[in-house]
């Protein structure tokens, strides 16, 4: 990475630093391809982190999407092998309840063996055997190789292997302008947030992995892609209500998942239409259909605390006329933008967080052909090394981690999920080393930190003071940050406000609005992907 005043050059500049963008950053590096990835907010902001972390085995698609399907089944048990760290190998379930489709029942086995996916038919009683919690009222069920896995470790990892490599991450970093030269594009501008500098980067080839805002960034281009924004959204609950994944056996649709995310469940999901993705929410009709259709399968949800409710969004290539957004396609596409006049632009969408690694490295293929670079890929071979400060991602892992540091002295700043005062400290010292912004934001994605039952209401406080004794919050900052994390934790909050967790956020508001004379969290704040 060369700079020169306040021009930086590079081989690849990479725009995005969700998952496919840290992916790419990760398999380039091992190629030994110079390149920086840029993200308007941190790691994981949009959809990357705005999932059920499900590790599809493929059967969720084996009906109307095979070659989905097929990718999944691939690339799911080489993750399970490369990344052990960041899945947990749960297992999932298929199952029908009285009214479902018999002949997709009938049909289900087939489809699966016609896609190599393994299933095992089981009887009803030994599902039960295998879930407590399913219902009495499932009339077949079938064993399939799904899993869970953390997209926060994933991302984190990726990133921290490539900056070991060589890349260079910058956050808080937006696109905001592309200047094109003939068949090429000269430079793009970039605006850092916090300081409002812009800075101009010169880069050998240029890749658009900015998610939802891939045909934001080509408009800046000249360019012009038909993306259609799909929200899904999706319920916390307090607790795990399942060991492992249970799917509904129909054909995809609305509130057919629920994923054990360490010690709690993700039940999802929806697809709504959507013309606005720098304000989204879940809403309190979806959170009651999905609480209606998970009860189908779990009973149980129909009185199981929900810790939040959160939304992300999937961009997909398609016509603004599709009806159902369904029926489009979840495979990845990789745009070669040469017929649009541009020779150093590729533009990477959609795809699952399943097959990142393939589209990351189909995508980097391309880029190293055209910049003379031999040799294959790494990443199908190579295992994703575990940083040790993003152990405290995992959901459950932290009270095992603060056990056995058994530090006396090191205070709890997150006691719902034990996250100690060494853990914030690590943290934000490997944010600085790998260029990202640090605050409250960014520690609640390299963290548990308000993710447990308080939803931020101490831990909040606690890491703003902590912040302020490393001196990294100074004058009114950390009021501000603490003001915008609570009010990211409140768009959660809102949809869910009955029984224990009203009266968890009525504490939250005396603590905060009460003793402290924070305002009350405006919901119609922009939520830039969400944190859970």
């Amino acid at each position: 990475m060369k700079r020169v005043g306040s021009r930086l050059e590079t081989q690849v500049l990479i725009i995005g630093g969700g998952i496919t963008g840290v992916g790419l950053a990760r398999d380039l590096s091992l190629r030994g391809v110079q390149c920086l990835v840029v993200e308007k907010g941190h790691v994981n902001a949009g959809a990357s982190g705005g999932n059920h972390g499900l590790l599809h085995s493929g059967a969720r698609y084996v009906s109307n999407d095979p070659i989905t399907a097929q990718e999944c089944r691939s690339e799911s048990r080489l993750l399970k092998q490369l990344a052990p760290g960041c899945c947990e190998d749960t297992g999932g379930l298929f199952v029908a309840v009285a009214g479902d489709s018999e002949k997709y029942v009938a049909d289900f086995p087939q489809l699966c063996e016609q896609n190599g996916i393994r299933v095992q038919t089981i009887d009803c009683r030994e599902a039960r055997d295998l879930e407590p919690e399913l219902s009495e009222n499932i009339t077949a069920a079938f064993r399939v190789e799904d899993a869970a896995v953390d997209p926060f470790a994933l991302s984190c990892d990726n990133i921290a292997d490539a900056t070991t490599h060589g890349a260079r991450l910058l956050t808080s970093a937006q696109v905001v302008g592309i200047i094109r030269e003939g068949g090429r594009i000269r430079s793009v501008r970039i605006r850092q947030l916090r300081t409002g500098r812009e800075i101009e980067v010169e880069a050998d080839q240029i890749i658009n992995a900015s998610g939802a805002w891939v045909g934001k960034v080509a408009e800046l281009a000249g360019l012009r892609l038909s993306v259609v924004w799909s929200k899904g959204s999706i319920l916390v609950t307090q607790r795990r209500i399942t060991n492992g994944v249970v799917n509904r056996l129909r054909p995809p649709t609305d509130g057919d998942i629920i994923v054990p995310g360490g010690t709690v469940s993700l039940a999802g999901t929806t697809s709504v239409r959507v013309n606005d993705i720098d304000n989204l929410h879940a809403d309190f009709v979806e959170v009651d259909f999905l609480v209606q259709e998970a009860a189908k399968v779990v009973p149980v949800m129909h009185h199981t605390r929900l810790a939040r409710a959160f939304a992300g969004v999937r961009p997909l290539l398609g016509s603004f006329s599709t009806g159902n957004d369904r029926n489009l396609s979840r495979d990845f596409e990789i745009i070669a933008h040469d017929e649009d006049g541009l020779s150093n632009l590729i533009t990477v969408i959609s795809g699952k967080l399943t097959t990142y690694r393939l589209t990351a490295e189909k995508a980097a293929d391309l880029i190293c052909l055209r910049l003379g670079v031999n040799g294959p890929g790494l990443t199908g071979n190579m295992p994703l090394p575990r940083a040790p400060v993003n152990d405290w991602v995992v959901a459950g892992l932290a009270p095992r981690l603060w056990r056995l540091q058994k530090k006396p002295n090191d205070a709890l700043l997150c006691e719902c999920e034990m996250v100690p005062m060494s853990a914030i400290a690590q943290i934000v010292d490997q944010l600085r080393a790998e260029g990202e912004t640090v605050d409250l934001d960014a520690i609640g994605r390299r963290s548990r930190m308000g993710k447990g039952s308080c939803q931020g209401a101490f831990c909040g406080l606690r890491t703003t003071g902590f912040l302020y004794e490393r001196g990294i919050f100074m004058g009114d900052r950390g009021i501000q940050e603490l003001k915008t994390f609570l009010e990211s934790r409140w768009k959660g909050l809102r949809p869910v406000l009955w029984g224990q967790q009203l009266v968890q956020e009525q504490l939250q508001e005396a603590i905060h609005c009460g003793l402290f004379s924070l305002e009350t969290p405006d919901v119609r704040e922009s939520e830039e992907g969400a944190v859970e």
